[in-house]
């Protein structure tokens, strides 16, 4: 044989010249979860080794991911139950526990890239994502909430805000509401095509913000979130959250959407974001812990699948893991 595509292969100093996907720090969004109190580090139950920070051990966190290469966080709120209603008020507290986070951050690290979640689902009585009412998740009147709420986290120091909802048209709202307090350079970050999952158990665990089961209430998120059988559809989310403003689009959850990935990455000329979210992170959890797989191997072929199928950025849990082995 003349061609043999075996030689390229046949040791790691070949192999690394002629590999095509790489993976560095600057590839990852670090998802911290904050709850409010002095000292605290929580272990999450469903996801080992991830914990939820009060604000001064935040600011030393932080301080340790930048230590690592690791240049943007991803902030979520465990807010108390008394100050969780239907209409997001605590959300728009300008001292509540999302506001004092992002100033933490800034002040621990000033160079943090400092994303924040917008979404109602930590602050409702009803753990969805918008207004209850009648029955129905409201939407127009769940955008204006969400729009406060953004510039509510611009104000507080943000550089991007990551509306994570579903509403029709959200990105429209807040972008404009932005712009017209003057906030041009605080970016957005839509989750555009989020799915309905399953996977999201352990993440609701860590904010307690999983949809109560009542009668006249919706149980699920399927009126909002995207159905999993459905792939065109990420097409025309992604493509009007991008006319309505958004400069990052996001697809969630990870390996099971890569199809999504791919298909988003091809169709758009702006940043592709993909959240590998905390049941594809609890499940290799779980097996490396029987010993039914290699945990840092598994992890690494996860990630290096979700930046090969086109993703810009990763949020990952896995990201300080990773980052120690590939430095």
């Amino acid at each position: 044989m003349l061609i043999r595509n075996r030689r390229v292969r046949q040791n790691e100093a070949i192999r690394s010249l002629v590999r095509e996907t790489i993976v560095s720090p600057n590839d990852f969004l670090v998802p911290l979860f904050v709850v409010e109190g002095k000292g605290v580090k929580e272990e999450i139950t469903s996801m080992p080794n991830y914990y939820r920070y009060s604000l001064d051990l935040l600011a030393a966190e932080v301080k340790e991911l930048w230590t690592l290469g690791l240049k943007a966080v991803l902030l979520f709120v465990k807010v108390p139950d008394n100050l969780k209603d239907n209409s997001g008020a605590e959300a728009l507290n300008p001292d509540g526990l999302m506001q004092r986070a992002i100033k933490t951050v800034k002040d621990a690290c000033p160079q943090m890239l400092v994303m924040t979640d917008v979404a109602m689902d930590p602050y409702s009585k009803f753990g969805h994502d918008g207004i209850v009412g009648d029955g129905e998740i409201i939407n127009d009147d769940t955008n204006s909430v969400l729009a406060e709420m953004s510039l509510s986290h611009a104000k507080a120091g943000a550089d991007f805000v990551a509306p994570s909802d579903m509403m029709d048209g959200r990105i429209f709202e807040i972008r404009s509401l932005l712009e017209d307090e003057g906030f041009h350079n605080t970016g957005i970050m839509s989750y555009s095509a989020k799915y309905a999952s399953a996977f999201y158990g352990p993440f609701r665990d860590a904010l307690d913000s999983a949809p109560v089961d009542l009668k006249n209430i919706p149980k699920d998120k399927k009126t909002y979130q995207m159905d999993p059988a459905n792939r065109a559809e990420a097409i025309k989310e992604t493509l009007q959250d991008i006319e309505e403003g958004a400069d990052i689009v996001m697809v969630k959850p990870g390996l099971c959407y890569l199809d999504i990935v791919r298909d988003i990455k091809e169709a758009v000329n702006i940043p592709v974001a993909v959240y590998q979210v905390s049941g594809e992170y609890a499940m290799l959890k779980a097996a490396s812990e029987k010993g039914w797989l290699d945990h840092d191997s598994v992890m690494m072929e996860q990630i290096i699948s979700i930046k090969r199928a086109g993703a810009t950025m990763i949020a990952s849990y896995f990201a300080k893991d990773v980052v120690r082995i590939i430095s």
